[in-house]
């Protein structure tokens, strides 16, 4: 299928694209100058909004991914819910400018001024992988804007990303380079799934798109050394708002133990267990992931 109306900052290799899911939501990406005390220009940040209702919800992606990730979920939820998907700080097709570091520091600075520009009123706010790590973050700093929090086989309780230990020149460049192919990037979406009729050339293509941006090595690199998340089973008890767990029972990247210390920590949290999912039941189990998320925010 051709794409004919994405945006200029989409890489021609959009055209590519085969899965109705797929193109449909990138015909729907607006990017808006966003105000931040990051830096003294606007940031060009990237997000779709769909669908109608009372309370807002925002998706985060995971980790070197983008809001392509959120293609099959986003419109079931926007079926009842007024729903974002947005790009963070040097992540997706949200610019990347040289004079910022991407820590998850600038991460939550930058999503802040995102909820005060657009959302401002509390939220729902659902995190997959390394998006629930941000998520995380953000509901410990600004707890009264999150109304209920979603972790999708989320990150944050183990230790930074190993490619932190590569990112010393030249090794940070061999390293983002290594990313960069087609090749090993199959094999982490292979891996990603419990079914790998999902890891197809148009998965691949979605989760290539965002390296067109000259930063992208750059931001990586940089986001990496600063360590990415960690917290500790103190400050993950500090979470008051109610929040729903959801898990691939098949997960091969992060495995299923941090799903019962997730649960086992937070006061009011419930876990959910997907069936036949892997790490990203959102793209491989997209039904039953919606359903589970709508349930409990409509409780």
């Amino acid at each position: 299928m051709t794409v004919t109306n994405f945006p200029d900052f989409i890489s021609s290799q959009a055209q590519r694209l085969s899965e109705a899911t797929s193109y449909q939501l990138l015909e729907q990406i607006q990017q808006t100058p966003l105000a931040t005390p990051l830096s003294a220009t606007p940031i060009p940040t990237t997000y779709v909004k769909q669908g109608q209702g009372n309370f807002p919800m925002v998706l985060l992606h995971g980790f070197d991914s983008s809001l392509m990730e959120f293609r099959r979920l986003m419109p079931k939820l926007a079926t009842t819910t007024k729903t974002w998907a947005v790009d963070y700080l040097g992540f997706g097709f949200t610019d990347r400018p040289n004079n910022i570091k991407i820590t998850p520091e600038a991460i939550k600075t930058h999503l802040y001024c995102f909820w005060q520009q657009f959302i401002q009123r509390p939220m729902v706010l659902v995190g997959a992988s390394m998006g629930g790590a941000a998520a995380i973050d953000f509901t410990l700093s600004y707890p009264q804007i999150v109304e209920k929090l979603v972790l999708i086989d989320s990150a944050g309780l183990s230790s930074g990303p190993a490619m932190g230990k590569l990112m010393i020149p030249p090794l940070d460049r061999l390293a983002t380079a290594f990313l960069r192919n087609p090749k090993v990037r199959q094999k982490i979406s292979e891996n990603a799934y419990y079914d790998k009729g999902f890891a197809n050339k148009d998965a691949l293509y979605c989760s290539m798109l965002h390296l067109a941006h000259p930063n992208w090595s750059r931001a990586l690199i940089s986001f990496t050394k600063s360590g990415g998340y960690h917290f500790s089973s103190q400050h993950i008890a500090e979470i008051k708002q109610p929040t729903l767990i959801l898990w691939g029972q098949q997960d091969q990247i992060l495995g299923t133990k941090d799903a019962t210390n997730f649960q086992e920590m937070i006061p009011h949290s419930k876990l959910v267990w997907i069936s036949k999912s892997g790490h990203v039941p959102h793209l491989e189990q997209a039904d039953e992931t919606a359903q589970a998320i709508l349930e409990e925010i409509n409780n």
